[in-house]
């Protein structure tokens, strides 16, 4: 078996959302906890490309900044294969991400000089060239500043920046949902040809299943801040086994015009600050019971997936 690049046990973040303990005193409140993360492990294979999806909320940018380093885990670990493998990330808005106020040339180099890498001014130009050359852009570039680019062309500035430290993994957290829809494929095929070149390990974060669906070799989704179901992307798409899952998939457009019937699941996120007991997506699951509504799964291992659904474990999904 080929040892992950990263393993993530248990990794959770909570954030203490009370007032103090005066005024919940006073006022009978009890304390407002919300689980963004709650105890997900999952391991990131070196080379491949691994998607984590779900609804706005579920957890997907406090994971994402947590494997990152810039957010404290509450609990869990992250450990990686005994190399360093020198983690970057590729910002969602690429309208925000970039200081306007600095040269490109600047920006592209900043990785190299917080890390303290080289002291030589001209091995960090030489090197941050490579890096635009490496997204298509040239070193006139340089001297530009942000505003002078497109939105596409900005994100390939921070795509340059974050491969500017020569890392093995990159964070992607949704990096081209802010784009238009052909600046999209152009970003997509560039980040493909760059893990070709380089052998790039993506944690790709996105709520866009069909993009998924192109870049991904392993699908984990998320649901008020747990791992519902994980799975290589042919078997996820072929068969979700997890209502959730399913839910998700029925909300692409069918192009095709397949005819194929579709199970609307009603109801909104509940609130995470309460979250619901049981399995967190009883409420809006057509398959629950009362096991569901007072038992919390675990993730089971299925074969060529993991899932944490007491339906699927009992067999209830056709």
């Amino acid at each position: 078996m080929i040892e992950p690049l990263l393993k993530i046990q248990g990794l959770t973040r909570y954030f203490d959302l009370s007032a103090s303990w005066l005024v919940r005193t006073l006022q009978g409140e009890r304390q407002k906890i919300l689980k963004a993360v709650d105890h997900v492990s999952f391991d990131i294979p070196p080379g491949k490309t691994v998607a984590i999806v779900g609804e706005s909320g579920c957890g997907k940018s406090t994971l994402a900044r947590l494997i990152a380093g810039l957010d404290r885990p509450t609990a869990g670990q992250i450990t990686h294969d005994g190399t360093n493998p020198r983690v970057q990330m590729i910002f969602q808005d690429p309208y925000a991400s970039l200081n306007p106020r600095w040269l490109v040339g600047d920006i592209v180099a900043e990785p190299l000089r917080f890390r303290g890498r080289s002291q030589d001014s001209q091995a960090i130009r030489t090197r941050t060239v490579d890096a635009l050359a490496q997204v298509g852009l040239s070193a006139r570039d340089m001297d530009r500043y942000p505003h002078e680019f497109s939105g596409g062309q900005r994100q390939r500035i921070s795509i340059a920046r974050a491969l500017a430290d020569e890392p093995r993994f990159l964070i992607c957290d949704e990096p081209t949902s802010a784009l238009d829809v052909s600046v999209q494929a152009q970003i997509l095929n560039l980040m493909a040809d760059l893990q070709a070149r380089l052998g790039l390990t993506y944690l790709f974060i996105s709520h866009n299943l069909a993009v998924v669906h192109h870049v991904a070799d392993y699908i984990g989704v998320m649901y008020l801040g747990r791992m519902v179901e994980w799975a290589d992307t042919a078997a996820f798409f072929k068969q979700p086994l997890h209502p959730y899952s399913r839910m998700l998939l029925d909300a692409i457009p069918d192009l095709s015009l397949s005819g194929k019937p579709r199970t609307a699941v009603a109801g909104e996120v509940p609130s995470p600050l309460d979250p619901p007991t049981g399995c967190t997506f009883h409420p809006r699951c057509p398959l629950a019971n009362e096991r569901c509504r007072i038992e919390q799964p675990s993730m089971i291992d299925m074969g060529q997936r993991a899932v944490a659904c007491h339906a699927a474990q009992e067999g209830r999904i056709a």
